[in-house]
């Protein structure tokens, strides 16, 4: 009988496709992956330490899989396995804890899975993280993610990835274009590009800081791959966005017209704090370079309330930013202090029940925003790329700029791609279509 093995991944959607490589070596070593609800001889959880919860959502995890079976034995990989291995290896009824390095070569520490009286920790320093392994992920049978670029240079004050994920380093573009190819040959419609810090592409491409290609490059190419009918950038930072890589995108063949590029605050001084790369005025003309070449771009936006030193003035100046700029969503991020970084020590913090507050009324902006968007869209015409779950009677999909339309229920529609007239908004917030072409496209 084949062992199998589960997996579950917390955080991005980096983690995801990487989740599905160590997968792929498990099964080359002759596991059977299961679903991580069924019973399995071995549970693989990769970890986040992005957020709190993600921290703590890890031992109730752990609990699920003893639940599956309690004979298990379990491994954690990923940032908060490099971060903090020793907390992990404490819960009890975890195994294994590899760190970032360690990860891909997972099979190699599996013996016999009989459980250890004391979990095993294998982590490097952080420094040793400078070697790139590639990895995509088919989350379902409409589109892969595909990560180009690992690790980050950046040094904001709040955030603990590159203590996690080591410096920045890239595919080569060869390779890039290679597992591109591969995933359109699955008959897979979309490829959504990830990695820690895209826009820095390049760097790191031959295992040193030789930069032969650029993130412009990368995506030129990407749209000359055969067979891959959309292609999405999942967030770029607004310093790295070039106004060449805005106009390429504005004429593509495969990429859509979707962006999603983080803010975290609407106020410079919380800016400069937070060390990030811009200020508010950068940060504008990005996105009014994005409407004047793509007008029905859809712009999601990340940002984080709370952060110290972010007063009840910074915050509305947050808040009235945002709502002036012509975006779509936004990603609202709730501050909170992780070790090791210099934000855990600097004045002003924010009261938590103040945070969560702040966090409440930018979500419900990010609501008025999706709705007015989707409002701007009706009537027009797009290509909707539909999705494989049934869902309570319903199909869903996406257009090319990400506005998620509803249909009812077709399993001939699944990974299939149909021009559609948006129609109206249901009480869901879902767009409800008309079929314009009833052929299927692709």
């Amino acid at each position: 009988m084949k062992k199998k093995v589960a997996f579950y991944t917390l955080g991005c959607k980096l983690n995801f496709s990487e989740t599905s490589t160590i997968a792929r070596s498990f099964v080359d070593e002759g596991f059977q992956r299961v679903d991580f609800s069924e019973k399995a001889d071995m549970y693989v959880i990769n970890t986040c330490s992005v957020t709190e919860n993600a921290d703590k959502k890890f031992k109730t995890i752990v609990k699920q899989a003893q639940k599956g079976n309690p004979k298990a034995f379990i491994a954690a990989v990923g940032c908060y396995a490099q971060l903090k291995p020793e907390e992990l290896v404490a819960v009890d009824g975890v195994d294994l804890v590899l760190g970032a390095t360690e990860k891909f070569k997972i099979t190699d520490y599996i013996n016999d899975l009989s459980k250890n009286d004391f979990g095993e920790v294998h982590s490097c320093e952080i420094q040793e993280a400078d070697f790139y392994v590639s990895s995509y992920a088919i989350g379902d049978r409409t589109r892969a993610f595909l990560k180009v670029q690992d690790g980050c240079d950046y040094k904001c004050t709040y955030c603990t990835i590159p203590l996690a994920r080591g410096i920045s380093r890239s595919d080569s573009l060869e390779n890039v274009l290679l597992k591109a190819k591969e995933i359109a040959d699955q008959n897979i419609k979309e490829i959504v590009l990830t990695g820690v810090n895209i826009g820095d592409y390049g760097k790191g491409e031959f295992g040193n800081k030789k930069h032969e290609h650029t993130f412009l490059d990368l995506v030129k190419a990407l749209d000359d791959v055969d067979g891959i009918h959309r292609l999405r950038i999942s967030s770029i930072e607004p310093n790295l966005l070039k106004n060449e890589t805005i106009d390429f995108v504005a004429q593509s063949k495969t990429f859509v017209p979707h962006f999603h590029i983080p803010l975290q605050s609407g106020n410079d001084a919380l800016l400069k704090l937070m060390k990030r790369r811009y200020l508010t005025q950068l940060y504008t003309d990005r996105i009014e370079r994005i409407k004047k070449v793509i007008p029905n771009c859809c712009i999601g936006v990340d940002v984080i309330v709370g952060f110290p030193g972010e007063t009840e003035e910074r915050f509305l100046e947050t808040y009235h930013f945002l709502n002036n700029l012509d975006i779509s969503y936004l990603h609202v991020f709730t501050y909170s202090e992780r070790d090791n970084t210099e934000a855990a020590s600097m004045e002003g913090v924010v009261p938590k029940d103040v945070r969560n507050k702040r966090s409440k009324m930018l979500r419900a902006l990010s609501v008025k925003k999706r709705r007015a968007f989707y409002e701007s869209q009706l009537g027009a015409e797009f290509e909707v790329l539909f999705e494989g779950e049934n869902k309570e009677g319903y199909i869903h999909g996406f257009t090319q700029n990400y506005v998620k339309v509803k249909t009812p229920w077709n399993p001939a529609l699944v990974n299939t791609i149909h021009q559609v007239r948006l129609k109206d908004i249901a009480e869901d917030g879902l767009v409800a279509i008309d079929f314009v072409d009833e052929k299927i496209m692709a």
